[in-house]
């Protein structure tokens, strides 16, 4: 298989940020604030080394250094979620950075998180930060004008010769079909065969327009929302409710959501996938540094659980299958490959045992 890892580039200052969050926020911003729960509630997690990196390096150091490590520890790529809003770009200096510096060895492909941004963070969906559109004709061409440099971009991950475009939630995008016959289009007359077009299968819903060429599974909301077994589903819904009440009751705040990991595991090594179907991965999750006692914890996560999972998706998809890990670097959710002071490097030693 060639593992894929998702990869967030919001590890530096901007001025949206700046005026949605506060002066010099950044993912780093949550993740240092994060406290314990409960009792073994291991937080906040620290990168090995204290190493508390900044993306908008011009040097590239970091990106450099993070792309050795994943060729080490046998991952075939970054995803970068790409942030794009009729023209209006969010966290785009990492990926033209990586662009800037050839020397830099990886492979890489962006992923389109075409959602509308709100204050979600904080229970306040209908606050709205920046809104997705999608345009008309002329919109999109700017939209394929920016993206054609990095399509160029020998790292950038192609299949059949046609580079890989990831869109979260296509499902969204009403005028997709006319979308990605333009996009095709425009890839033909820059020399490439067409544009590889993989969708996502979310908690929010899946595709069934016969657009992409491929789907790729956007784990654990997937399972959570769409594949767990009865009898888990009810245990979780109904534990969760249990907590919920306590809490508007007696006026705490305990962790209110759990759930064994094993259940999200075994919801995927079950499932079948067709040859167009990428499956998705977890190592770990635990996303109370963004949203305190509101958040998801997938209790029991561990390199060695993670790893025969993995080792059993391999075992089960078509030789030279993407398999999408979430994530490299989403330390405000707890699900990172990157090593922290914790568990070192074990999920990247992890990923490295099962594929070579």
């Amino acid at each position: 298989m060639r593992p894929l890892a998702l990869y967030l580039p919001q590890f530096h200052t901007f001025p949206e940020n700046d005026e949605w969050w506060g002066e010099g926020y950044t993912e780093w911003s949550a993740v240092r604030k994060a406290k314990p729960l409960y009792a073994g509630h291991d937080q906040p997690r620290v990168p090995e080394g204290g190493e508390y990196y900044d993306l908008s390096d011009e040097t590239g150091t970091t990106l450099k250094a993070q792309a050795e490590l994943a060729k080490k520890y046998g991952i075939y790529g970054f995803v970068f979620y790409h942030y794009y809003f009729t023209g209006h770009k969010l966290m785009e200096r990492p990926g033209e950075i990586l662009l800037s510096h050839p020397e830099i060895d990886t492979r890489y492909c962006f992923c389109w998180a075409n959602e509308t941004w709100t204050r979600a963070w904080y229970g306040r969906m209908e606050d709205v930060l920046i809104r997705q559109e999608y345009g008309k004709e002329d919109d999109w061409k700017a939209h394929f004008d920016y993206l054609l440099p990095f399509f160029k971009d020998e790292r950038y991950i192609k299949q059949d010769g046609k580079p890989m475009l990831c869109i979260y939630r296509t499902y969204d995008i009403d005028q997709l079909p006319e979308m990605r016959k333009c996009f095709d289009a425009w890839a033909r007359e820059a020399g490439f065969p067409g544009i590889y077009l993989v969708g996502g299968r979310t908690a929010q819903g899946r595709d069934e327009r016969a657009i992409c060429d491929a789907y790729y599974y956007f784990e654990p909301g997937y399972s959570l929302k769409k594949d767990l077994e009865v009898a888990g589903k009810l245990m979780y819904n109904v534990s969760t409710a249990v907590r919920q009440g306590y809490n508007r009751v007696f006026h705490k705040e305990i962790l209110e959501r759990r759930i064994p990991i094993e259940r999200i595991y075994k919801a995927i090594v079950s499932r079948e996938y067709g040859a167009d179907e990428y499956p998705g991965i977890i190592a770990r999750w635990d996303n109370t540094p963004r949203r305190g006692y509101k958040g998801l914890v997938y209790t029991g996560a561990a390199p060695k659980k993670f790893k025969e999972t993995l080792c059993k998706l391999n075992e089960k998809i078509s030789t030279d299958s993407f398999v999408f890990i979430n994530a490299w670097n989403e330390w405000g959710e707890g699900a990172m490959l990157e090593a922290d002071t914790c568990e070192g490097y074990a999920y990247l030693e992890a990923v490295n045992e099962c594929v070579r």
